[in-house]
């Protein structure tokens, strides 16, 4: 077991870090969680690292990779006088013109939700309103939707139904592996690899020769990840390994995975930043397609409109750091995001100007 408050063990991995950085080239490490990002910025592990072992964020907020077109439709829904309700994360999330806090501020009817559970609470008892959760996330949020959604299937409730916005994780690093920005190895996600286990990660480490290592999210985890990715490579024994063994089993969590399997199929979506990523999203399977909003009610289509000099497509996709976007800190800030990175705590732009001192 680690003792993650070990300060003498954050030396020695600091100090094999160094020492194993003197047997390799440039190395392009990326991780895809808001948590990582965190104890990365909060801690000053790239500060500590060797000027050859680069650990860049890619797309781990899912906040941040909704895309406009999403937002735009919620938007449109709370116009033609469906009940919105949001996790607060998605509340200051800009859309093409306005947020749903702004459409809230015209007289929208745009509520924050703890929960799905806490939508379907307000829906049966104000039956007279149509409701619409806004759904998001990766596979750590996605089994809470589907076991409402169980639930609720025969359950007399005809005024709820959900804007579907959930995506899974590993399809999106298959598609950063072929044609995203040349990476080396990846650190895989705490809180999505409970759920998932280390089963999605073993075809992509064969296929593209990747080193892959779960990680938790105190600095301990994070430099301990990356001595095991540098021992990989050393030694060429590339796999997917397990840091995170407190919380992470390699099956997963089972029960977990029979919910989405019952309530949602892999389908083509596009994320915000990148272009349609195949199985990156979560469908709703037939049988509970009577819960998506789609069904209900004709959506016109909406173009996006990416604001000028937002960056936030190239930061998703590990190209840029925020410290790159000529808005970062001046126009675009936490009170007034221009872009999806810097609403959520979990959005690289929020966690750089947090910590960077801006």
């Amino acid at each position: 077991m680690i003792n993650i408050n070990d300060k003498d063990m954050i030396k020695k991995a600091i100090d094999k870090i160094e020492k194993l950085s003197e047997k390799v080239d440039q190395l392009k490490i990326m991780h895809v969680c808001g948590s990582h990002e965190h104890t990365i910025c909060k801690y000053g592990i790239r500060e500590v690292l060797p000027e050859n072992i680069k650990v860049i964020p890619g797309p781990g907020c899912p906040v941040c990779v909704t895309t406009q077109k999403e937002i735009d439709t919620a938007i449109y829904l709370a116009d033609n006088g469906y009940v919105i309700t949001t996790l607060g994360d998605m509340y200051r999330v800009p859309g093409s013109e306005k947020s749903l806090m702004e459409k809230q501020s015209e007289g929208c009817d745009v509520r924050i939700v703890y929960s799905i559970s806490e939508a379907v609470k307000m829906a049966k008892k104000e039956k007279d309103k149509k409701f619409v959760f806004v759904a998001i996330g990766f596979e750590t949020t996605a089994p809470t939707t589907g076991a409402e959604l169980i639930t609720l299937k025969n359950k007399d409730v005809n005024n709820f139904f959900i804007l579907n916005c959930h995506r899974q994780t590993p399809p999106v690093m298959e598609f950063l592996l072929k044609e995203g920005v040349y990476l080396n190895a990846f650190i895989c996600p705490g809180h999505v690899s409970t759920i998932t286990g280390l089963k999605p990660y073993y075809k992509l480490c064969e296929e593209f020769k990747t080193p892959m290592v779960v990680a938790g999210f105190e600095p301990i985890d994070v430099l301990i990840s990356i001595v095991m990715i540098l021992k990989q490579i050393i030694g060429g024994d590339i796999k997917v390994e397990n840091e995170y063994k407190r919380a992470v089993r390699d099956e997963g969590n089972v029960l977990a995975q029979k919910i989405i399997n019952e309530v949602f199929e892999s389908i083509d979506v596009p994320w915000r930043g990148f272009p349609v990523v195949k199985n990156g999203g979560f469908g709703l399977r037939d049988k509970y397609r009577i819960f998506d909003i789609y069904e209900h009610e004709y959506i016109p289509e909406i173009k996006e409109k990416i604001p000028k000099g937002c960056i936030c497509d190239k930061i998703l996709r590990g190209e840029k750091l925020p410290t790159d976007c000529p808005l970062f800190g001046t126009v675009c800030t936490p009170l007034n995001p221009v872009g999806s990175c810097m609403v959520s705590d979990e959005g690289t732009c929020r966690i750089f100007y947090k910590y960077k001192g801006i």
